[in-house]
């Protein structure tokens, strides 16, 4: 059995999203479908003194209500990066790793420029699979021209191109995917279920829906824990 989990691109994603990845033998950055405003292609938030701050992403949109994610370009009139720098250090300067990933906030947000949102969303993910020890194939779906439905036509073409006769989706893809479609099509599913232990946060309550940016300060090295590695001991 070889399986794949496809999902768009995320501005630094909550843990979820990488314990997708990490379960799949291949990640497709499905890219290729219309992007959405004031989702998690273009921002995340992050727990503060004065409650979850969201870090937006400026991108262009004005005439372009059908652009793609892979086509959306950012906002270059925003200094948008350098403000999200000093709002993550600032706000984590008391946090017990934040001096581990100084390499990190320098790669996404000082040493270049970014100038369209999939690119950067992409390279982004892959990094921080690398700290997290993720060894998943990536694959963008751009480059594998397929082409269907929104009731997982082109899942299951996107699946058989890649040689892979398992699905891993989130559990919401439960309400609108065929399931039938993809049996007559030889390929299970699996949905996952995001359950994770709490970990020591700056400002409570508790939140698990936030950046892995505030998983990584707050725990380094430990991180990958409290992803996936915590089912081991139950």
């Amino acid at each position: 059995m070889k399986s794949v989990a496809m999902l768009q691109s995320n501005y630094i994603p909550w843990k979820g999203v990488f314990d997708l990845i990490r379960k799949a033998d291949v990640f497709v950055f499905y890219d290729d479908v219309q992007f959405t405003k004031r989702d998690w292609r273009s921002r995340n938030k992050i727990p503060t003194a004065n409650g979850d701050v969201w870090l937006s992403v400026p991108v262009v949109t004005s005439g372009k209500q059908n652009q793609l994610i892979q086509d959306t370009a950012i906002d270059q009139t925003a200094d948008w990066q350098r403000k999200h720098y000093k709002t993550l250090t600032l706000n984590y300067a008391k946090s017990p790793h934040i001096g581990d990933f100084n390499q990190l906030l320098n790669d996404f947000y000082l040493k270049k420029r970014w100038t369209n949102l999939s690119e950067m969303n992409i390279y982004m993910t892959i990094y921080i699979c690398g700290i997290l020890g993720i060894k998943t194939e990536f694959v963008n779906a751009r480059e594998l021209s397929v082409t269907g439905d929104k009731n997982g036509e082109k899942v299951i073409k996107i699946c058989r191109t890649l040689g892979c006769d398992h699905f891993i989706n989130g559990p919401a893809s439960k309400a609108f995917l065929d399931e039938d479609k993809f049996a007559a099509a030889g390929i299970s599913l699996e949905y996952m279920r995001y359950e994770y232990p709490e970990y020591p946060q700056l400002y409570p309550p508790f939140n698990h829906n936030v950046s892995i940016l505030d998983l990584l300060f707050m725990t380094g090295d430990d991180a990958s824990y409290y992803i996936y590695d915590w089912k081991k001991h139950i």
